[in-house]
């Protein structure tokens, strides 16, 4: 089989181009579109077993790739990566993951360190590739947070795409159900242009860390990235964490309790997200205000649509939290005085390198650092590399600092 012949399959595309139909619709949007300054070949489209080798092919061969993905978070209970887009120096292309249950082939290009994976905001990506494909990455280069060591204040994609290469995306298509299919031609472009200029924005970013010393410590916060933050979920409940709810008494926390899992399972049968069905603020109202008639319900803010689908259902969480036992409020456990003054202490010292160099706080110390450092504070060099791993310029330029601080907090 020839490289190009997997990708002739696709009944809307041929070689890699769209099919006669739909390449009509693209051209359309393409001259038509405010946003666009010039008009770009079209991606290739990896839809079939066949076209994802002779895709993972392709990338082999690359030292480096520009990768994102885009999930429907806003339009699911559970979100999930809809569509990941690659772009090479030559070509761009998008692998729709809902037509291909097995991206294991994938693997060996994300997790190789001498392929460099180029991403703007990887965080959200790397998530969404590890949850639903397994996949991790590693030899990672993030153009956001290259820009935020530079000190740029304006790091979004579309503010830096705008003013490096003229190129205007409307960032209304992040909130569209990518879950659709099939994708409107519009969405895909605006999608193969997040990794489209990415390799050049990444060369030039690249540069500029060298040309102020800046390159070892981009390196050290990129491994960190792509390592994964090993941040641990709140140990309280949720009816214990929206706000407002700590001024609820035992009896309304009770009722809070039960809309809180009302809304969850409401939602897991909608398949939307919760925030859809009813919003945080409006929960906390309800369970104050405790309604017990439709009417009752409209004073608390629901809408008509809300009380028509939904309004049974509440009441009767409300009356199960009535008949219940009242829910004593959990506080979590007051850190000694010690740990608060070397955080304090940790904070306002990052917060001062920060503004000396122009960078946010969190790129000096990142918050899994500081809080690693302040519960159990190291004594020696050695002991505080354990605390930041992989962090050998941060510990060479911050490491006696760090020390000196932790070390006279009694």
């Amino acid at each position: 089989m020839r490289r190009g012949d997997a990708f002739i399959r696709d009944p809307a595309f041929v070689d890699g181009s769209p099919s006669n139909r739909s390449r009509q619709v693209i051209t359309r949007w393409r001259y038509n579109s405010p946003y666009m300054t010039a008009a770009l070949p079209p991606p290739i489209w990896v839809a079939t077993p066949e076209a994802l080798l002779c895709l993972v092919e392709e990338l082999r061969r690359q030292p480096r790739l520009a990768v994102d993905t885009e999930a429907n978070s806003l339009h699911a209970y559970r979100e999930q990566v809809c569509l990941i887009q690659f772009s090479t120096p030559d070509r761009d292309y998008l692998l729709d993951p809902l037509a291909l249950p097995d991206l294991s082939a994938l693997a060996p290009i994300f997790s190789n360190p001498n392929i460099e994976k180029v991403f703007h905001a990887a965080e959200y990506d790397l998530i969404g590739l590890r949850r639903d494909f397994g996949l991790e990455v590693c030899s990672i280069f993030d153009t956001m947070q290259a820009a935020r060591l530079l000190g740029y204040r304006q790091v979004g994609l579309e503010a830096m795409l705008t003013a490096r290469f003229a190129c205007h995306t409307d960032k209304r298509y992040q909130r569209v159900d990518w879950a659709r299919r099939p994708l409107l031609p519009e969405w895909l472009d605006y999608a193969r242009r997040d990794t489209h200029y990415l390799l050049p924005l990444r060369e030039a970013l690249w540069e500029e860390l060298k040309a102020c010393g800046r390159e070892a410590l981009a390196r050290e916060e990129f491994a960190r990235l792509a390592r994964g933050k090993n941040s641990s979920p709140s140990s309280l409940p949720l009816w214990q964490r929206l706000p407002g709810a700590r001024h609820l008494d035992e009896r309304h926390l009770a009722i809070l309790k039960e809309l809180c899992l009302w809304r969850e399972r409401e939602a897991q049968r909608l398949n939307r997200p919760c925030f859809k069905v009813v919003g945080e603020k409006t929960l906390v109202d309800l369970a104050r205000l405790a309604p017990q008639t439709r009417r009752e319900l409209e004073n608390a803010g629901l809408t008509d649509r809300q009380i028509h689908c939904f309004g049974e259902g509440i009441l009767q969480a409300v009356q199960r939290g009535r008949a219940g036992p009242p829910l004593p409020h959990l506080r979590p456990k007051r850190p000694d005085p010690a740990y608060v003054l070397r955080l304090e202490r940790l904070r306002r010292w990052r917060q001062s390198v920060g503004q000396q160099l122009g960078i946010d706080s969190d790129l000096v110390l990142p918050r899994e650092f500081l809080y690693a450092i302040v519960e159990c504070p190291p004594q020696s060099l050695e002991e505080l590399s354990q605390r930041m791993p992989d962090s050998p310029w941060r510990l060479e330029h911050f490491g006696q600092d760090i020390l000196r601080l932790v070390r006279t907090a009694p």
